[in-house]
């Protein structure tokens, strides 16, 4: 069978936002490109289909089927994920890297991509689809946002009370099907863009930092940049030693540097170890005269974050809050 005649099934009516973005993701491949689409239930139209996705009970990729509703279904993205795979997850599996590299080119830095956003953005698609909450009651804290890409996916069905012919909801399909991947392919170039660029400067620093203090619990950053996913996930990947502040020049050409405590989450403010109490609420040189080092700006009284003139002054914030008990 020639790429030209090549048919994508899927069932038809109303469709949510699994089986639309497995679609685009399919035509984002060598295989399946110039793939025609056919939506519909009829198993014997389906029988006829090069690959099938979210419908026909089977999950056969070397049949290229890929259904999950079936009882006894239990696929999920590797043995670290816990998460049941929609059409989605499924294709992606399977489909994900060649994706990836169609869409951004060939990168170094492949598998990476790959696990970051089956993780990101992938994952809370197959959750949403097969009704698993993120949250550990049954009952889900807070309402699913409605501009959520599931959410406006679903938004392009017909209304209940919206009488729309057949031929329109395929239509509609597709536009819901380019709007799922253009979030993807959003997606994935602002990780080839700007979070591996991160990520390099955090390794970089991680792999210098006996430079900067004997301990290997101080990393200074060439240049200010996200790193606070990038530290805690490296640092698990390699197996290091944890480190306590993070040193990194202001984005304003001033020559000012900022020293920031690393959290315990990402995501929170508590501190492994906090800049020392006596330096917290105090600026300028009032806080150069308490520490003894020349060209402090700032410490946050909350003692996360403080800032100095100069890499040097940094160095030594750092220095003494380490080797502070």
């Amino acid at each position: 069978m020639s790429a030209v005649s090549k048919v994508i099934g899927t069932h038809s009516g109303h469709f949510h936002c699994d089986e639309a973005l497995a679609v685009w993701m399919l035509k984002q491949t060598t295989e399946f490109k110039n793939a025609s689409l056919v939506r519909t239930r009829d198993p014997a139209k389906l029988n006829e289909c090069s690959v099938v996705v979210d419908v026909g009970g089977v999950y056969d990729p070397a049949q290229h089927r890929y259904d999950h509703h079936q009882r006894g279904f239990v696929e999920t993205f590797d043995d670290k994920h816990k998460t049941k795979l929609s059409s989605a997850g499924l294709v992606y599996k399977h489909f994900g890297r060649e994706v990836i590299s169609n869409l951004v080119g060939d990168s170094k830095q492949l598998e990476i991509i790959y696990q970051k956003t089956y993780d990101d953005f992938i994952e809370s698609l197959d959750a949403h689809d097969n009704g698993i909450s993120a949250y550990a009651g049954a009952t889900p804290l807070f309402k699913e946002s409605p501009t959520s890409l599931a959410s406006r996916v679903g938004q392009k069905n017909p209304a209940w009370n919206e009488p729309v012919p057949d031929d329109q909801i395929d239509a509609r399909f597709v536009e819901a099907s380019d709007l799922a991947g253009s979030e993807l392919r959003g997606f994935i170039e602002r990780l080839v863009s700007t979070w591996l660029p991160a990520r390099d400067l955090v390794v970089e620093a991680i792999e210098s930092r006996l430079n900067v203090h004997a301990s290997g619990q101080v990393i200074a950053l060439e240049k200010s940049c996200p790193w606070k996913e990038h530290l805690l996930d490296l640092e698990k990947e390699r197996g290091l030693e944890k480190v306590l502040y993070v040193l990194y020049p202001e984005s304003a050409p001033d020559g000012n540097w900022r020293i920031q405590c690393v959290p315990v989450r990402p995501e929170g403010f508590e501190n492994r170890k906090s800049l020392p109490e006596q330096w917290r609420g105090y600026r300028d040189q009032e806080l150069s005269q308490i520490s003894g080092i020349d060209g402090c700006i700032f410490v946050h009284a909350g003692g996360f974050i403080g800032g100095n003139k100069s890499r040097h002054g940094v160095y030594e914030m750092a220095r003494l809050a380490v080797e502070q008990q």
